[in-house]
């Protein structure tokens, strides 16, 4: 027989204000202790130095995690010109250098190639399985080989701040799957000059703001408190992407076994993706088909 899971049945989303020097697991595995949580998740890793919005699921909010990696994020970053490195970072090590400086404008018409759909490469040290494996357990073993470049849509990127000759800060608009590593070493190269991230800061991702984060300072200072409780966002805030709509009493207990369920008149087409709520609590995410909404994810949440 499984083990049951210890913890609460809590569903939910709370922002976090990621601190440099941290996995996204880590703060994950830290709040959801401090929320005494049967089940916790995040939508979108941010790498250990980067800072900013770290969306964290608990509960039947996980099932809505998807909706908020799909949607849009934005990002603040500080790229260190003249210098390459092996990890597009300053965490790794300086592999080419140049003197050359390019001007403001000069930045400023080179950022124009990388708006809209492009296609990227990522990172050796990412994440992305090549043959099964991490490439950045390969890129550690030293080992040659390619990563193919995928597709990625960026709605706008534009340069905040020349700080000084050797950094310019940026702010970028993407899709899902972007690298900002990516972004600076491309431009590096597209300049001349090489490039890497110095710092890096989620400052959005879909419905979430950074200034909506909580601290981790924050989070262990009213950790298994009520106090806590207080920052726990809706879960049908991670479905604000897709449009709402009202079921009946009996469509609700349909929606709930996994049927098809009925809905009330709406204007969407055939085949559109929505969810489903009754007295304000969701039911179900599917789609929509002639009055009904033919489920994909049914939530399992506290009735009345």
């Amino acid at each position: 027989m499984a083990r049951r899971k210890k913890g609460r049945d809590i569903s939910g989303w709370i922002v976090v204000d990621k601190p440099a020097g941290m996995t996204s697991t880590t703060v994950v595995n830290k709040l959801r202790w401090a929320m005494e949580a049967k089940k916790a998740g995040h939508a979108g890793t941010l790498d250990p130095e980067a800072t900013g919005v770290l969306a964290v699921a608990f509960g039947e909010a996980t099932k809505t995690v998807p909706y908020i990696t799909d949607a849009l994020k934005a990002y603040r970053f500080i790229v260190r010109l003249g210098q390459a490195t092996n990890t597009d970072d300053t965490e790794g090590e300086v592999t080419d250098t140049s003197d050359l400086r390019p001007t403001d404008d000069e930045i400023k018409e080179a950022l124009v190639p990388f708006v809209g759909d492009i296609m990227q490469v990522p990172p050796k040290f990412s994440a992305v399985k090549i043959d099964g494996e991490r490439a950045y357990k390969r890129a550690r073993d030293d080992e040659d080989f390619e990563i193919a470049a995928r597709p990625l849509w960026v709605e706008e990127l534009v340069m905040i701040d020349r700080i000084d000759a050797d950094h310019v800060e940026l702010e970028m608009t993407c899709g899902k799957g972007g690298y900002v590593r990516a972004i600076a070493r491309d431009l590096g190269a597209a300049l001349g000059c090489f490039g890497h991230v110095k710092t890096l800061r989620r400052i959005w991702s879909g419905p979430f703001d950074v200034e909506d984060g909580i601290s981790m300072e924050r989070i262990e200072e009213l950790a298994r408190t009520p106090e806590l409780d207080e920052y726990l966002q809706p879960m049908q805030v991670g479905l604000t992407e897709l449009p709402e709509l009202k079921c009946t009493p009996e469509g609700a207990v349909r929606l709930r076994n996994g049927n098809a369920g009925m809905v009330l008149a709406s204007d969407l087409e055939y085949g559109d993706e929505a969810w489903a709520s009754i007295d304000g609590v969701p039911v179900a995410v599917g789609r929509y088909k002639a009055g009904e909404l033919h489920p994909s994810r049914v939530f399992v949440l506290p009735q009345g």
